[in-house]
């Protein structure tokens, strides 16, 4: 049995996972500010945590996986400045701030969903524990803390290797955190912002450093602490939270624990840290303050399925920079059309199997017989930090492997999917053709015009051919003759 291994953040290096408590496993994620949608990039971090979550499952551990909703507290710059980005939108838009998160976390639960992101444990919503986060900010403030008139703050040379996890205590690191007057250090950070006298925001509360509202670093540690307890296993977010939002995370940690340095991972609250890399869009579509910004409901429109995209992010390593385009996306769409193919053919052959999630251990006791080397070469993938594209690769072997049993590749196909999470059982080649929005012609148009097509090549009526393909662009289908996919056409 391969021992699985991933990449910690803290300690630059691959380790094997070893869970604080026998026979389970505590993940927490970095969740989204419910200030606006969420952009495709977000939404590579919860891929990559639900492909961590099925891995875990996979290999027998009992799961606990906590998503925060941030509602309050965090600024328009992560950096620990500017304007709370809900009061902000609630500002722009006139209306309650508590609208405006109960609206975009719909959206975001849309998202999930549309990716078959499994629910977690538990979504931790910021203001269901604004109590717990006074009290946390409260023990540790006469060790760790100081007061301005802004609010208190937190003091990080009161703690050992502060910034080891962003390896960034550099003049341009300190640059990108809040110029406050009367801070000790430039690192310091806000435990909890006290209102200016004479304004009011619609999400504050009273505490022993006036009515106010939290610091956004200080929820994350309060949730994980709270559900998960401290130590606990993983704590997981994208690469650009490593940089500030994630060492003081771990500051507010050691100094609750009463930890030492962080030569010990568990000093940090979390044994381990992982982080997925950037997606990167050229056009500059990945920024929410550039007004129109890639969504998951937008490659719906332009008619992609938006498992195609989850297909596009297995395609790359999870630390890797993943780069977004049109094309990568239809090849991904293409590529994610062949397997649902395969797995429709079998289901033909093999009408009375079923489609059931399997885990490592009921995998490696299965004889696979020829199919054995690929099931091996896919969990050694996974226990190899995730190796999403080697992982793909044993499972297109195992569909293309001849004379083979139609039922064992069903069963192998499937022991793959519940941890690469395709829907590869109830997806359909129809379920793949999306319609875009501005179609100008329904699905049923495109088949009688086909038809059409199809009779006039069969009587060699070359021109009607052309006429009835030139239709079809007009209307924004594209005819795809010889296809070995079978496709015949897309919008």
């Amino acid at each position: 049995m391969t021992e699985l291994t991933l990449f910690n953040s803290l300690t630059r290096q691959l380790e094997p996972f070893r869970p604080v408590h026998a026979g389970e496993a505590r993940v927490y994620s970095c969740g989204p500010t419910v200030y606006n949608y969420p952009h495709v990039g977000n939404m590579r971090a919860y891929v990559f945590a639900d492909l961590l979550g099925r891995t875990l499952s996979w290999s027998g551990y009992r799961l606990t996986h906590v998503i925060n909703i941030t509602d309050v507290g965090h600024l328009t710059d992560d950096a620990d400045a500017g304007e709370d980005k809900m009061e902000r939108m609630a500002a722009s838009r006139a209306q309650s701030i508590w609208d405006i998160a109960r609206h975009y976390t719909e959206a975001y639960f849309a998202d999930i969903r549309a990716l078959n992101i499994r629910q977690p444990a538990h979504w931790s919503v910021a203001t269901d524990y604004i109590e717990a986060m006074i009290e946390f900010a409260a023990s540790i403030e006469e060790r760790h803390c100081y007061r301005l008139d802004s609010g208190l703050y937190f003091d990080v040379s009161t703690v050992a290797d502060y910034g080891l996890l962003a390896r960034a205590r550099t003049d341009e690191g300190e640059s990108r955190i809040e110029a406050v007057s009367g801070k000790r250090n430039a690192a310091d950070f806000a435990i909890w912002r006290t209102t200016p006298a004479g304004e009011r925001r619609q999400m504050e509360w009273d505490s022993p450093w006036g009515r106010g509202a939290p610091g956004w670093h200080l929820e994350c540690s309060v949730m994980s602490g709270k559900l998960l307890g401290f130590p606990f296993d993983i704590h997981t977010g994208g690469i650009d939270h490593r940089e500030i939002h994630h060492p003081n995370e771990i500051a507010q940690n050691q100094a609750f624990c009463g930890c030492g340095g962080l030569a010990d991972p568990v000093n940090s609250g979390a044994r381990m840290w992982l982080h997925n890399n950037f997606l990167v869009e050229r056009g500059g579509k990945m920024s929410k303050s550039s007004g129109e910004f890639l969504r998951v409901p937008l490659l719906v429109e332009r008619g992609y399925h938006p498992l195609a995209y989850r297909m596009l992010c297995l395609q790359a390593h999870y630390r890797s920079e993943l780069e977004f385009s049109w094309d990568a996306l239809g090849a991904a769409l293409t590529r994610l059309k062949r397997l649902v193919m395969a797995v429709a053919a079998l289901r033909e052959r093999a009408p009375a199997a079923g489609w059931a999630a399997w885990t490592r251990e009921a995998v490696l006791a299965q004889d696979w017989g020829k199919l054995q080397p690929s099931m091996e070469r896919f969990d050694a993938a996974l226990a190899d930090d995730l190796a999403t594209p080697v992982a793909l690769t044993a499972l297109e072997d195992v569909l293309a492997a001849k004379k083979i049993d139609p039922e064992l590749k069903l069963a192998a196909a499937a022991a793959m999917d519940s941890v690469l999470g395709l829907h590869l059982g109830t997806l359909t080649r129809g379920d793949l053709r999306v319609r875009p929005a501005d179609a100008s012609i329904g699905e049923e148009g495109i088949v009688a015009l086909l038809d059409r097509r199809r009779q006039a090549r069969g009587d060699k009526d070359f021109a009607t051919s052309d006429a009835l393909r030139d239709e079809l662009a007009g209307a924004g289908v594209e005819v795809m003759d010889g296809d070995p996919l079978g496709w015949e056409w897309r919008l």
